[in-house]
Formats: structure tokens, C-alpha cells, sequence
């Protein structure tokens, strides 16, 4: 019986959340792959987009990639949004919202979701963000259960302040401080 592997990486910008390019169209992306030598059978769990970045499960049991997309596994995202985000905007998105997911309008388990007015406490690529000359910008925290496509993105469009970065910086109880440095670090399991 093979024994299965399990890491946790910071998953930078740029970055697709796959190790093989099957599309004609993304000839040039950069995958996880190039980031470290992974096992063969290594797996993503729960992918961000290739604008995201932060705290990404990789695995080699699909077991394990199952139960952390479970709802009953928390993601936490630190998002910088476009423009000075109002409580109502929050509670919104507190409450839960309509966006569309493939043609179809999918309302949103209801989120924790708080101003961050000191902007992420993680251990987090530094990158020039955008700079008062073009206008206000927000951070706050959204905490979901679960994952659709684009998400968070969605949710702060919805409500009128679109997402400008997004960081992954929680999954369960492991957090990118569980990551002194930027390099990939293999784990006995995940804490979720």
C-alpha cells in the first residue's frame, strides 16, 4: 500500500492550480509543478484562480481532498476591494447573495465577512497595490464554507466593490503562518 503524501504551499500570483496543462489556450501559464518537485498522483484541493494567491492543500489521497472541500471545512480570504466598502455591502454578503455560477443564479450560504482596516496580519507576498491617486481601497475578511467558482470575486462584485487581490489565508485551523517561508512544506496532515 502506497503511502500518501500531503503539503501546504503559498500559492503566488500568476499561478494555475494544476500541474498539467490540458488546454490549447493556456500554453504559457505557469503551474504548480514549477513551483517544487511534487510526487506523481499530487492533487490541489480546492483551487484559486490564477489572480489569486495564499494558502493552497496539495495531496495525493483523494479522500483527504474530499473532505476538505466539505462545507464543513472554513476557507478564510483576505480581499482588497475597490472603493470604501459600506456595512451595508457587508451585511449583504453576511446574509448571503445571488451571483451566476454557469448561466444559473446561485444564492450563497451566508459568510462571516469584516472590515480589516490594517490590512492582512499574514505572512503574505509583499506587491505594489494600487495607490491613493486611484482611489479609495477596502480590506476586509470573508469566511466561507463553500467553493464555487470565483466565489469571492463574485460576492464583492454583487455587492458593488470588486475584488482588486485576493489572498487564501486559512483552510480549518491551518493558516499561511503555519508557512515561515514561501517554500512548499510537507505535512503529516492537514489541521481542518
Amino acid at each position: 500500500m502506497n503511502e500518501h503524501q500531503n503539503f501546504i504551499i503559498y500559492k503566488p500570483y500568476g499561478y494555475l492550480s494544476q500541474f498539467v496543462n490540458n488546454q490549447n489556450r493556456r500554453r504559457n501559464k505557469k503551474l504548480l509543478g514549477e513551483l517544487s518537485n511534487f510526487p506523481e498522483g499530487t492533487m490541489s484541493v480546492g483551487r484559486l484562480d490564477e489572480k489569486s494567491e495564499g494558502l493552497l492543500f496539495l495531496t495525493t489521497d483523494g479522500r483527504v481532498s474530499e473532505a476538505v472541500r466539505s462545507k464543513k471545512v472554513e476557507k478564510e480570504y483576505c480581499v482588497l476591494v475597490d472603493g470604501r466598502i459600506t456595512d451595508a455591502a457587508l451585511q449583504q454578503m453576511r446574509e448571503g447573495l445571488d451571483i451566476r455560477i454557469n448561466r444559473s443564479i446561485y444564492k450563497t450560504l451566508p459568510a462571516k465577512v469584516n472590515h480589516l482596516p490594517n490590512g492582512p496580519q499574514y505572512n503574505i507576498y509583499k506587491v505594489k497595490e494600487r495607490d491613493a491617486r486611484h482611489g479609495p481601497t477596502s480590506w476586509i475578511t470573508v469566511t466561507i464554507s463553500e467553493g464555487k467558482y470565483r466565489q469571492v470575486r463574485k460576492m464583492t462584485a454583487a455587492v458593488g466593490f470588486p475584488t482588486l487581490r485576493l489572498i487564501r489565508v486559512r483552510i480549518g485551523n491551518t493558516t499561511l503562518n503555519h508557512l515561515q517561508d514561501f517554500a512548499p512544506k510537507e505535512v503529516e496532515s492537514f489541521d481542518y
